[in-house]
């Protein structure tokens, strides 16, 4: 049995595929198997794939017809054989640390999740990165964490690459990525269920993954999909409801996070779509919201004050919040535009000066 097995979802990455498995081919923790699972690509993907595999006997691949993140996700899940199992999207790369760190770190505390910290990269013009704390804060590290004995687990940053999962743990509890179709957000899903269920999560203060800001065809750079996210929250709720015993602990947790990220997504996609957007996120509020189950008092007032506003009238939140978007770009540009001036007259002032 492999220490790690290493789930790599792929889909028209050539661009950046090299670089992806050769971090993963490099890491100092040997015992590992990688599984590539490729979702139908239609670019030089499944090539690259298969030169790693026929050098690396560690890499191994699964080609399928295109079906979503999710459907992909599972099925590299699935064929998972090691004793925790992590994942690396294919236009990121990690550090050569990683796995055998993570790992040791898992055994030490006999638990079901480690995550780590981990870098936001670009490279459109020259390489930058920064460094990003996963927990909200430093007194969070390196200690074993559960939901009823840290709730702001589920404020910490949302991902699910930079750590290992027990692979009993993920099956005993039959834990999936949500399958819609060219749906967009599927890791929220399976971020919930195992922050959710899981006994131990110990967090590291070191980064080795490392996360592109620019890869176009990214979910995070994408305007359209527009109730991607309102699906993957349905998931999560249906989640919920089918474990009744920590449904009324995580249930307001759940609708906080959902506003959020409901809340991210309007200020994502094209205009065109916001109104119908907001109009389906006032649908599904207006029930909690009438029934108490988001208060100031596990909500806050700034979230409760937005909420009321939208589920009032969607079309007018969508109005005001476009007036107010203006004025402050009209700010911005006087603001602009006043240093300009001021740097113009005192180059005419330094110019006069100099005659």
């Amino acid at each position: 049995m492999p220490k790690v097995s290493i789930v790599v979802p792929i889909y028209n990455v050539e661009k950046y595929l090299d670089e992806c498995l050769k971090s993963i081919q490099k890491q100092s923790l040997k015992d590992i198997e990688v599984i590539c699972v490729d979702d139908g690509s239609t670019d030089g993907s499944l090539d690259i794939v298969k030169k790693f595999a026929d050098r690396d006997k560690r890499f191994t691949y699964i080609t399928k017809k295109n079906a979503g993140y999710g459907d992909t996700m599972n099925r590299g899940f699935d064929a998972a054989t090691g004793e925790y199992v992590g994942i690396v999207e294919s236009d990121d790369y990690i550090h050569p640390e990683m796995f055998r760190t993570l790992y040791l770190t898992a055994k030490q505390y006999c638990c079901e999740v480690v995550k780590s910290d981990y870098y936001e990269f670009t490279t459109t013009q020259k390489k930058k990165q920064r460094y990003i704390n996963t927990p909200i804060n430093p007194q969070y590290y390196d200690k074993v964490l559960n939901y009823k004995n840290c709730k702001d687990l589920f404020h910490f940053k949302m991902n699910t690459w930079t750590g290992i999962y027990l692979r009993q743990f993920i099956a005993d509890n039959d834990i999936k990525h949500n399958t819609t179709p060219g749906a967009a957000y599927q890791d929220n899903g399976f971020w919930f269920q195992t922050l959710s269920l899981a006994e131990k999560i110990v967090f590291i203060n070191k980064a080795f993954y490392h996360y592109r800001q620019d890869n176009p065809n990214s979910s995070i750079n994408s305007k359209g999909k527009v109730f991607c996210m309102c699906d993957e929250y349905a998931y999560i709720e249906s989640f919920l409801n089918c474990h009744e015993n920590i449904h009324d602990d995580l249930y307001s947790i759940f609708l906080v996070k959902k506003y959020y990220n409901y809340m991210y997504t309007y200020g994502r996609i094209s205009d065109e779509f916001k109104i119908k957007f907001l109009e389906r996120f006032a649908d599904e509020f207006r029930a909690p919201l009438k029934d108490n189950l988001l208060t100031v008092e596990n909500a806050g007032a700034h979230i409760m004050q937005m909420l009321r506003r939208i589920v009032k009238n969607p079309a007018q939140f969508y109005y005001e919040d476009t007036i107010w978007d203006l004025q402050h770009r009209i700010v911005d540009l006087m603001l602009k535009t006043t240093k300009i001036h001021e740097k113009m007259d005192h180059s005419v002032l330094h110019a006069v000066r100099r005659v």
